[in-house]
This record gives C-alpha cells, structure tokens and sequence, in this order.
C-alpha cells in the first residue's frame, strides 16, 4: 500500500473528546472516526487491525472443531420474552417496532437465537457434543458510552455457544474455549491473566474472563503472586472476621457540623479511615437495608446484591428514603439503635472503639462497641478486597492489577434450553434437555486494549501480529533523487513478493513528518533510504521499540523484516 493511495490524515493534537490513550490515538491515527455517541466508522488502517483479531480468533475457533454461522442481528421479542430476558436485561437492550407494530431487539447477545437454532437443528444425542461461533455486530444501549471503542454502544463480537448432552461434555467444551482463548491472546502478543467472574445478566453457574492487563483498565483484577489464583476484585472473597479486642473508651456523642464524608470525619476527629465505621442504605425487597463497612473499605455491589432481602440490581437508597428509615441524612446515620435490617461487613466487625453516626444531623458516636452499645453481629462478606489482603488459597497475599476485559466464557447449563425448551432424543428414546456454554470475545475492544497496553509518547508500538502493516518504507527526498526512487520502488516489490506487508510513505513530505506519523501508527519496522546511505550500499533500519536505527546492507535489511 502506499501513503498516496491511503488518503492518510494524521491529527498531531490529541481530540478534546478522547479520554484514555487508545481513543486519543486511534482518533489521531485516523483508526476510527466517530459518527455519533458510542457509534464509530472504522476507516482502513483500523479495520486492517480488526481483520487482523478476526483472523486469529477465526484460526482458533476452527482449531477446536467449532463451526462458523451467522446470526441476524435483529432478534423477534418472542425469543426473549420465551427466556424471561425481555423485561429483565434492562435499558441497554435497544428495542424497536416494524410496521406491523411487532416487536424487536438489535442483538447485544445471541443466547436465545443460537437456542432457537439448537432446538430447530439438534435432534439426536448423536448430533452432541457441538458448538457453534459468530463474528458480528452488536448493540448495547451504553448510558454513558465512553472510552472510544472500549465502551462503545455499538461493536464487533465473537460469540460462540456450546452444546452437550451433561455435565461433563459441557465442562470439556469450557475447557476447549479457554485453551483456545489463551491461544489467541497469545498470538496477538498481548499480556494478560484468566480471571475468575461473576455471570451478571448472561446467567449460569461459573465464569471467568480474560484482562488485558493496563492501567487504564476498568476492571480490578486479584491476584497472587504465589500461585495461580486470580479473580476479579467482585468475585475474591475477602478473610472472615478475626477476633475483636475488648472495649477500652466510654461512648460518646460528638458533634460534627458539615462533616459528611469520610474525610470530613477524619478531620473533624482527628481518626483514620479505618476507625470508622460508615453505613450505608440500599434498597430492599421490603424497605431500606442497611450495610456497615469500615471507612476505608469499598462496598462490593455484586456481593452486597446476592443477600438475602436486598433488590437486584443493587440501587443504594434516595437522601428522602435515609432521613426516614433512620432519622438522619447520609453522612450522619451510623448502625447504633437502627430499626432496619443491618449487615455488617467482616472488617468492620472486628472493629472496638470506633466512630460512627448517630443518626442525628451533624452528630457522630466515638467509642462504639459490638455487643455493648449495639448487638453482635452475624458478619458477611460485603467489601472489595486491597492489596495485601491474604489470598483465599492462604499461599500469599494479594495484589492488584487494572485489567480491560476482553473475553468471557460461561457455563450456562440449561438456563436457556429449559425456557425455550431446547431438547434432542436421548439413548433411551426420552426427551434430553441440552446443556449450554456461551463463549464471548471484544473484538474492536481488542484493538482499543493492545494501544493501552502498547503505547509511548510518540504513539501506538503493535504487537507484530496485529499491525496494520509489518514494514514501512521511508524514502527521503525521492522526488528529487531518481535513485532513492528507484532503489525504494525496487525494494518495495521485493518486500511485496516476498510476502511482507509493506507501507510505502511516497508522500512528497519533510523527513520529520514522515518519522513522525511512522512512529504514531506503530509500524514494527521502519526502512528508510537516502543517497547518503545508497553511496555506501545502506539502508537506514529501525525497531519501533529500539531508542536507535541501524545502517544495514540491503540484505540483511530483507532478512531482519523476514523478507529473505
């Protein structure tokens, strides 16, 4: 490809719009531009990267027998409304009427068509065990699309979708998926960790995810050093309460004017966050539900929404809703004399002689104690784990690390066969329900994580394998030196012939902005010639990622890009 056919538009402003590097980058790449909130057009050099995950992703599926189809992207409401997930998945499920006034959904996930196919398809136990892969479109209806193509509302998935007779051909099919995922993310060059998750809307009884490990990732990743444990943060639990000291201060009340936070407390009582004991009011399926957590600890909405009694999705409770369940506005309420249900999170169990609101405006309690001034509680695990924490596996402590998921297997069972009634005629001659995996992978959110993971100041450094081009090739004044031409267009239909993506910049530009915009779209390889070096016989050759170029001979130059 060369630069004049490309209709190349660098940007050397990072876009006000772009938050996190990928965005900015693929915007000043001309990767992506946008159309509207959270929907890109993908223009050439980012659809080259694209193709490029889809091909690995592609190989890797084939690779373990799974079988390529290609679903329609609007979906009937009879098939969610069979699975119960018409009402349920909520706002970001786009939904739309044709003009007979039937209703519709874009797709954000395939479970219910891929079902709707099985029990059209699949008849015998002979037909089992068998999956099935896609790579499309889809469409969530973000709230607040951010991020580029990380969050976007509209984006480009691989789905894939298992089914097996039990158990046991389920678990095989898993374990095939991951092995194949892992494969993938090893081709692309990516660093990143296996987690263990939670199933969220999806359902099913286990999940793990795979994190491209950068520190603008959404997600907090657990893990051990010692061993292989890894989980995200929502998923880790976090160690039982250790026994609690004995009472040594008298109860107090203090006040606190303004202070509502947990800064503001500290300040005003000259304590540390982790004195403190903070409440909070979620909603419930019977009135307001409080939760107590030590103040330098985060509730952890996934564990806190799976007790007893407590509304899912997890909805914390409106100021109004405070002030009449406990008599104080947030800031000031605190667990002591409550009338509501209380959970209390381990850590804050083990605390004496804390400090806590009084639920009374602008009032805090110094010196409160379990089992004096308010009952002992029963404590359940509620916050997100910290560094240091011991591991759940007791081999180590834990640390944390920023991940952007980028792939997500479930075991599903038969949560969507049972509803939609998907079956194949077992040994025996019975009707046998089957039993589902469901297999996904970001694909344009790969793109966006390999930048995040892969950057410097001067712009994008792609894994090899997923470069728009291997090789560019930098002629240096060749509208003036009709050998630099030659020897550049020589070397050009070499490098093609031989297999090698090239890019060949024969743009009539200053040397500066050619390396500039080389550098920005990340090339592997830079070749650049010019009659000082042609005197001698050398080409100039750069490594994205080596501070310095090397003079080679025209041979070796071939050799070092796999040409020869």
């Amino acid at each position: 490809m060369k630069v004049s056919a490309l209709n190349l538009k660098t940007l050397k402003e990072t876009p006000a719009e772009a938050e996190v590097v990928s965005h900015q980058l693929m915007l000043r790449t001309g990767m992506i531009r946008r159309l509207t909130s959270g929907i890109f057009t993908w223009m050439p050099i980012g659809l080259r990267v694209v193709r490029k995950v889809e091909a690995i992703v592609r190989e890797e599926m084939n690779a373990i027998g799974a079988l390529e189809l290609l679903m329609p992207a609007v979906q009937p409401a009879e098939l969610w409304r069979e699975s119960g997930r018409w009402d349920q998945y909520g706002p970001l499920l786009l939904r739309m009427r044709d003009r007979h006034e039937r209703d519709y959904c874009v797709g954000p996930t395939h479970e219910e068509v891929i079902t709707d196919v099985a029990r059209r398809e699949l008849r015998s136990y002979r037909d089992l065990p068998i999956s099935y892969y896609q790579i499309q479109t889809k469409f969530r209806d973000e709230i607040r699309p951010r991020f580029g193509v990380m969050r976007s509302r509209e984006f480009i998935m691989k789905d894939a979708y298992s089914f097996g007779r039990n158990a046991e051909e389920l678990g095989a099919s898993y374990d095939a998926m991951a092995g194949a995922y892992t494969r993938a993310f090893e081709r692309m060059g990516l660093t990143f960790r296996k987690v263990d998750a939670d199933s969220g809307e999806i359902g099913g009884s286990r999940s793990q995810e795979f994190h491209v490990l950068a520190d603008s990732g959404e997600d907090a990743i657990a893990f051990c050093p010692a061993d292989d444990y890894a989980a995200n943060v929502e998923m880790t639990p976090a160690p039982a309460a250790a026994d609690r000291p004995e009472a040594s201060t008298e109860l107090a009340r203090v006040d606190t004017p303004g202070a509502k936070t947990i800064e503001d407390v500290c300040k005003a009582l000259d304590v540390t966050a982790d004195r403190i004991v903070k409440t909070l009011i979620v909603a419930g399926d019977e009135g307001p539900i409080a939760f107590a957590l030590r103040g330098d600890h985060e509730l952890n909405a996934v564990k806190a929404a799976k007790l007893p009694g407590v509304t899912t999705p997890l909805t914390m409770a409106e100021p109004a809703e405070i002030v009449k369940a406990t008599g104080a506005p947030p800031g000031s309420v605190g667990p002591v004399g409550l009338e509501i249900p209380l959970f209390v999170d381990h850590a804050a169990a083990e605390l004496a002689d804390f400090v806590c609101g009084a639920n009374d405006k602008g009032v805090h309690l110094t010196g409160v104690n379990w089992g004096r001034d308010l009952p002992a509680p029963d404590s359940v695990d509620l916050r997100n784990v910290v560094a240091g924490d011991p591991s759940p596996t007791g081999a180590g402590a834990l640390e944390i690390a920023r991940g952007i998921e980028v792939g997500h297997i479930f075991q599903l069972g038969t949560k969507y066969s049972d509803a939609m009634g998907a079956t194949v005629q077992d040994e025996d001659g019975s009707a046998l329900t089957v039993t589902m995996g469901c297999y996904g992978i970001g694909i344009t959110r790969i793109v966006a994580a390999a930048i995040e993971q892969n950057h410097d100041d001067a712009g994008i450094i792609w894994p090899e394998p997923l470069a728009p081009w291997t090789v560019i090739l930098v002629p240096i004044n060749a509208h003036k030196s009709d050998a630099v031409r030659e020897a550049s267009d020589a070397l050009y239909a070499d490098l093609l012939a031989a297999g090698v993506e090239v890019l060949y910049d024969d743009r009539d530009a200053r040397p500066g902005a050619k390396f500039a915009d080389a550098e920005l779209l990340g090339i592997p390889h830079r070749i650049t010639i010019g009659d000082r070096g042609l005197a001698t016989g050398d080409f100039e050759y750069r490594y994205r990622q080596a501070e310095n170029a090397e003079m080679l001979k025209r041979d070796d130059v071939l050799r070092r890009v796999g040409a020869a």
